[in-house]
């Protein structure tokens, strides 16, 4: 990997948490209903399947920064060139950056939905930025022990499912197996903007003590994401009926409505609350990847790209108005996340064994 200073970069372990709560963002709190539409009580199935495939993806990653010692934008340098390379890179670093949106807006969504219907879009989306401006100034360590925050902060909430699962009908699950492959692989495309954000290892791996050894807890990370997902999946299948997941928007918000705590009549709001934490590491880690990302390839400081990708995706933001065009924007970005990790990365993977092949017999 590229030399890093070692006050500059975080255990190996850190990339269980860093992965896991980039992919538990807010997804989680509604993607059963869609999952549901092509699988119906089977959709769990997916879940699985489309968890066990990222673990192949991301041992793709690895190897392929391992081969060139460099983040993506070193490997696209190496493998096409500095223009194709570099258009490569800027492609990717688009891409991360409507992530980023995607999770800000979605979120804004469920509070104004939930919590605050009359708080306008710009308000929330300069709050929000602001706060995660402030962490991720700080650089790669703040924003990893963010991480960990949020990952603690979360597993409280998890625990609230057992509310749900005292009205269960599991008989919901039944008859297993019931649907089509064709129709659970269609359950593994919709599942894939649940599972996205662990793709940032491509920029922030070299500031991984140890690379290789931080591996085994990117795949720990997405096998708990797999884990925290398959649970949700259950508790909403056994709870709600497929008609009633089918007008259901948000599942698990809706579950934490029938919450009954002495302290707390509308758990929801606090439930909204707390996924700030969850959501915040989220957002942040994007930041710092895009903003370190940019610095790599336009050799602009990273502070001025990052104030620069904030007041873009703030304007972005305000520009979305709707459920609809929120909805869009969910759908888009997972549409070209499936492209990017189930064929762009196999694509960098095999062209990088060819060339590598090439390399060895030019040397010899």
């Amino acid at each position: 990997m590229s030399q890093i200073s070692e006050n500059k970069q975080i255990s190996p372990y850190m990339a269980f948490y860093m992965v896991t709560t980039m992919q538990i963002g807010v997804g989680i709190l509604g993607f059963e209903r869609y999952i549901a539409k092509t699988a119906g009580h089977d959709a769990w199935i997916s879940v699985i399947i489309g968890g066990l495939s990222f673990n192949v993806l991301i041992w793709m990653i690895y190897r392929v920064l391992s081969r060139e010692n460099a983040d993506i934008i070193g490997v696209h340098r190496n493998l096409f060139g500095r223009w194709i390379g570099g258009t490569l890179s800027f492609l990717i670093l688009i891409y991360f950056s409507s992530t980023i949106l995607t999770v800000l807006r979605t979120y804004i969504e469920v509070i104004q939905i939930w919590v605050f219907p009359e708080l306008g879009t710009p308000i929330i989306s300069f709050i929000l930025l602001g706060l995660a401006y402030s962490y991720v100034i700080g650089g790669i360590r703040v924003v990893a022990g963010l991480s960990v925050l949020g990952f603690f902060m979360s597993l409280p909430l998890f625990l609230l499912k057992y509310y749900a699962l005292k009205n269960a009908h599991y008989t919901n699950l039944l008859p297993i197996l019931d649907h089509s492959f064709s129709d659970l692989m269609a359950a593994t495309k919709g599942v894939t903007l649940d599972y996205l954000g662990f793709e940032l290892i491509l920029l922030y791996l070299p500031f991984l003590k140890h690379p290789e050894k931080s591996q085994k807890w990117a795949h720990f990370g997405n096998l708990f994401t797999m884990f925290t997902y398959l649970i949700t999946v259950f508790v909403s299948f056994v709870y709600f009926n497929q008609e009633q997941l089918q007008h259901t928007i948000w599942a698990t918000l809706t579950l934490w409505k029938i919450v009954d705590l002495p302290f707390a009549q509308r758990f929801e709001y606090a439930g909204i609350a707390l996924w700030l934490f969850v959501i915040l590491p989220n957002i942040c880690i994007g930041f710092w990847s895009v903003s370190r990302g940019i610095h790599r390839l336009y050799k602009i400081k990273q502070k001025s790209a990052l104030r620069t990708m904030m007041f873009v995706i703030f304007i972005c933001s305000i520009l979305i108005v709707d459920r609809q065009q929120v909805d869009i924007l969910n759908t888009k970005v997972s549409q070209i996340g499936f492209y990017i990790l189930y064929a762009y990365i196999p694509f960098l993977f095999v062209i990088q064994l060819i060339l590598g092949k090439g390399r060895k017999t030019n040397n010899g």
